[in-house]
């Protein structure tokens, strides 16, 4: 037996004051990987210590480097340098974190030693032949589970370089290949389809690493000296997407979020959001580590339904269930088009958002690649399956705020990955919300 937990959210209320979601998860991953590697002490301030990034850093530990902790958000890694890190004794558990399992297989398929990347149930179903193959191209050995996990890397040393003309747009993938390349015997070149996150690029130039850009390809030289750097981590504007959508869909909302990270890269959300009339706007914006932030702040009123298209999809990958909520209450049907990467995430996020919002009483049509929701002025309460995933825990969550009845989100112990403390900030910021534990099977 083990303990289940729910959310139990009484209907309406509004968003109101000012709050700070956790560090960035994306930034905080590579952040660890690249201290790992850099020569000197690097120094991570605003680090989240939800489950996923605790499970690079124990990974990062258990190749022999050491890192220090002032506080849960504050450390320092000793790098070891490029060649610095050292065989694990146990197979690295990735826990629920695609991103820790794909950034890994990218640094460690050049090391001179063999490791195993492992994950929990979930993350054993998702896919991971869209890295094996690229770094097979540079001479990586790797075994799976049919392109599945557990990934194990033999030992290869060094890479061979390579061309890679990506067939979709990953940050994910990208940033695997760009640790390959610091690990090859030449240049490594990279071509994607369209624009996808930059943390990995901005973060190799705050360790001091010269990247080119040659008519749309990436391209980075093995061998190079990684320095010390200081990291600013920002405010997560993947957790902070709940609070804007939840703000902006509720009359009566006055929300102020600080220092969220900005990237022009991932800010699909906030641009989404102001095309379906939302009234956001962005103060005291700054640059810290080489990653931009502000403060958003966002008042409620109407919305209207919009055509999303892939483009914009790709730069809000992680908020489209968030949006989808928004969307359950605009006027008219928003489209999402593009989206079918939401199918291989910790859930099927396209199925699981149909069956959440058909559970509440609006009108989907569900497509292969995509979404459609056609709005309603008022949603029923219902109980909801999040299956595990804590960003379809997330946005049911804020259903409540226009919902007519109690909205009851089911197994939510996940959200613990990205953003722990979820429930005490939204029930701060004024969500009626209340964390209820039960004993499951």
């Amino acid at each position: 037996m083990s303990t289940r937990v729910d959310y139990a959210v009484k209907p309406g209320g509004a968003l109101q004051g000012r709050l700070r979601v956790p560090g960035d998860k994306s930034i905080s991953h590579r952040a660890l990987m690249f201290g790992a590697i850099a020569e000197g002490v690097t120094e991570i301030e605003g680090f989240l210590d939800g489950a996923d990034c605790l499970s690079t850093l124990a990974a990062i530990r258990a190749l022999g480097i050491r890192v220090d902790a002032a506080s849960a958000t504050r450390l320092k890694v000793h790098g070891g340098g490029l060649y610095g890190l050292q065989a694990p004794h146990t197979a690295l558990d990735c826990g629920n974190s695609g991103t820790a399992m794909r950034l890994f297989m990218g640094l460690l398929a050049g090391q001179g030693f063999d490791a195993t990347l492992v994950g929990d149930e979930s993350l054993s179903r998702r896919p991971m032949q869209r890295v094996i193959d690229p770094l097979a191209a540079m001479g990586a050995r790797i075994e799976s589970r049919g392109g599945l996990a557990p990934v194990t890397l033999h030992a290869v040393k060094p890479l061979r370089p390579a061309r890679h003309s990506l067939k979709m747009a990953s940050a994910q993938l990208k940033s695997a290949l760009l640790f390959a390349g610091l690990y090859a015997g030449g240049y490594t070149w990279i071509k994607e389809p369209g624009p996808s996150r930059d943390h990995t690029e901005r973060m190799l130039h705050s360790f001091g690493v010269h990247l080119i850009r040659e008519n749309g390809w990436l391209g980075i030289h093995g061998g190079e000296t990684l320095s010390a750097a200081r990291i600013e981590v920002p405010a997560d504007l993947s957790s902070a997407a709940f609070f804007l959508a939840g703000a902006a869909m509720t009359p009566g909302s006055d929300l102020t979020l600080e220092d969220v990270g900005v990237n022009p890269t991932r800010d699909g959300v906030i641009r989404i959001l102001r095309l379906m009339g939302a009234h956001i706007e962005i103060r005291h914006s700054r640059l810290g580590g080489g990653e931009p932030a502000a403060e958003i702040n966002v008042k409620g009123g109407r919305l209207r339904g919009i055509d999303i298209t892939p483009e914009l999809v790709t730069l809000a990958i992680d908020d489209i269930p968030a949006v989808l909520i928004a969307a359950a209450c605009a006027e008219g049907t928003t489209r999402v088009h593009g989206a079918a990467e939401l199918r291989v995430k910790e859930s099927d996020r396209l199925q699981a958002m149909q069956a959440g919002l058909a559970a509440l009483g609006v009108h989907v049509d569900a497509v292969p690649d995509g979404i459609n929701v056609t709005g309603t002025a008022h949603l029923k309460g219902g109980d909801i399956q999040s299956f595990g995933d804590h960003r379809i825990a997330m946005a049911f969550a804020m259903a409540g705020l226009r919902a007519e009845g109690p909205v009851t989100v089911r197994d939510c112990a996940n959200v613990d990955t990205s953003f722990p403390g979820f429930a005490q900030v939204a029930k701060a910021a004024g969500l009626q919300i209340s964390v209820e534990q039960a004993r499951a099977a």
